[in-house]
């Protein structure tokens, strides 16, 4: 497990939910100075509780209102519906290096409105998919480079209906669960492969998820700007999880679950786990250290920004059917 040594920093944290935690405890580890800041007393309360140290109260709105400085590194962790207007509030209140939880935006329009305001106020704003620093996901990274490159690749996202239709998020985050949610998988798979150039997609059961009532079933494939044939799958009213295979000219490598890398040898039908040094990520959530560790370190080249995002958003209305 090998980690930079940072300089110790001022960091808001914006929520106090449990991936705000997760965040408090990989700053935590990191021996930050961190100020965080919730909605509720109720919500500060808690915070305390699980982690001993103290959260500000009142809204990100009332904080901002009475403070002169915003810290240089801000981590946005609340839920989906509020992300967008919290962004706005941070860049229009001058922060500088903003690492919004995913997808920073649940539609086209709120991720533009973003991304014009990071432009012009000169902001770097970072959508935190923390799947894209896991420990296979680099070992998978290190094999790709030894082969050559990519070949092909294919994923698939499906959802487990019968859970998420008892979790208790608003309408329209479950609406467009598949940026809020599924989307961790489209950006793994498109950060390793490259961004489609070309792309065809289709999308059945419109209105047999009440849910998630724009298609249940989906299925597409393209040629990325690598030159990289890919295709994906989902079927939410059936059996399947999240996964990414990733075939080289020596290898597949499947990432299934994408917190294990499973290998296959050309000329083999074996298919065995490789060990892989995920210390990290069984310390803390999965990813979410060497993620913050880039953010605070200035090395963005593994993230997405707003920009990214904007981008793979208009593939995403696409994949899921959205209008």
């Amino acid at each position: 497990m090998k980690t930079v040594q940072l300089p110790k920093k001022k960091i808001l944290l914006v929520g106090a939910g449990q991936m705000a935690r997760d965040y408090f405890n990989v700053l935590k580890s990191m021996k930050m100075q961190i100020e965080v800041v919730c909605r509720s007393a109720k919500s500060a309360k808690d915070f305390k509780e699980d982690t001993g140290h103290d959260a500000i109260s009142g809204g990100l709105e009332k904080y901002l209102q009475g403070t002169k400085t915003i810290p240089d590194y801000v981590i946005l962790a609340v839920d989906v519906s509020n992300l967008t207007k919290l962004s706005i509030s941070l860049i229009n209140n001058g922060a500088r290096n903003i690492l919004i939880e995913k997808p920073a935006a649940k539609s086209l329009s709120e991720i533009d409105h973003i991304t014009n305001l990071v432009k012009r106020n000169k902001v770097n704003a970072f959508v935190a998919y923390n799947r894209r620093f896991y420990s296979s996901v680099l070992m998978a990274k290190e094999i790709i480079a030894k082969d050559g490159g990519i070949s092909s690749f294919t994923f698939e996202f499906t959802e487990w209906s019968h859970i998420i239709e008892k979790l208790n998020k608003e309408k329209s985050e479950m609406e467009r669960w598949f940026i809020s949610n599924s989307s961790h998988v489209a950006d793994l798979a498109f950060y390793l492969g490259g961004y489609p150039k070309e792309f065809n997609s289709f999308s059945l059961g419109e209105g047999n998820l009440e849910w998630h009532p724009s298609a249940s079933v989906f299925t597409g494939s393209g040629i990325t700007n690598k030159n990289i044939l890919f295709s994906y799958h989902a079927d939410w009213e059936s059996a399947g999880r999240w996964g990414i295979e990733l075939l080289t000219k020596r290898h597949r490598l499947i990432l299934k679950p994408l917190e294990k890398l499973q290998i296959q040898k050309i000329g083999s039908i074996e298919i065995d786990y490789l060990e892989i040094d995920d210390q990290i990520d069984q310390q803390f959530k999965p990813g979410l250290f060497r993620q913050v560790e880039a953010f605070i370190g200035n090395e963005s080249e593994e993230f997405c920004t707003v920009e990214d995002q904007k981008k793979l958003m208009e593939l995403y209305y696409q994949i899921s059917n959205y209008s």
